[in-house]
């Protein structure tokens, strides 16, 4: 698998990976919980309580949710055309949605913007967290001007890190420059190493 570049990499400079699949969700706090479940689990095993997070696609917007109720606790964050928009990506698959929130729809759109990373990037922003995105200009699934690139313009309002990189002619597809990026792998090594000082 294409993956591999970032599995080794990570593992052969002595970086542990860790993953927890929560099915079809969306970002939800119901969902948030299961993750710190895992992530206390972790800790308790020894492994870091600061991690770096990545998240693909949707996982970007699991990624976002937990660390956007969590900045304390999130080193930084790393995304692969990532879901970043709740207002616009989500609503697409409103069954999806409202098994996740466990809400009325009514009262889902009433309250979207409570649940949205786009509208709750204070505590990250505060916290410094940096970011690195990898997306193409022609993702179809998750469109670069309504979910990262809008992350990068209030994620640098707020004098926040965060760097993406956008590319010609890809979308939403496995290709070498999301998922054997050398950039990506040297930012994870960065924040490693930032956070073992």
């Amino acid at each position: 698998m294409i993956r591999r570049a970032y599995f080794e990499g990570f593992l052969n400079a002595g970086i542990g990976i860790a993953g927890y699949d929560l099915g079809e969700v969306r970002g939800a706090p119901g969902s948030s919980k299961q993750f710190t479940s895992f992530y206390d689990e972790m800790v308790r095993r020894g492994w870091s309580f600061k991690p770096i997070l990545l998240g693909q696609s949707r996982g970007g917007l699991i990624a976002l949710a937990w660390a956007m109720r969590n900045p304390e606790k999130t080193q930084a964050f790393v995304g692969i055309y990532p879901v970043c928009n709740l207002k616009t990506w989500g609503l697409k698959n409103m069954p999806a949605m409202l098994a996740d929130y466990k809400l009325p729809e009514a009262e889902l759109r009433d309250k979207i913007a409570d649940f949205n990373p786009l509208n709750n990037l204070k505590g990250l922003i505060e916290k410094k967290v940096p970011m690195f995105i990898v997306q193409g200009l022609v993702d179809k699934a998750v469109p670069h001007t309504e979910n990262a690139v809008l992350l990068k313009e209030l994620y640098e309002a707020g004098k926040a890190p965060i760097t993406l990189k956008l590319f010609e002619g890809l979308g939403h597809e496995t290709a070498p420059e999301f998922f054997e990026n050398k950039e990506l792998i040297e930012f994870v090594l960065k924040q490693a190493e930032a956070k073992g000082k």
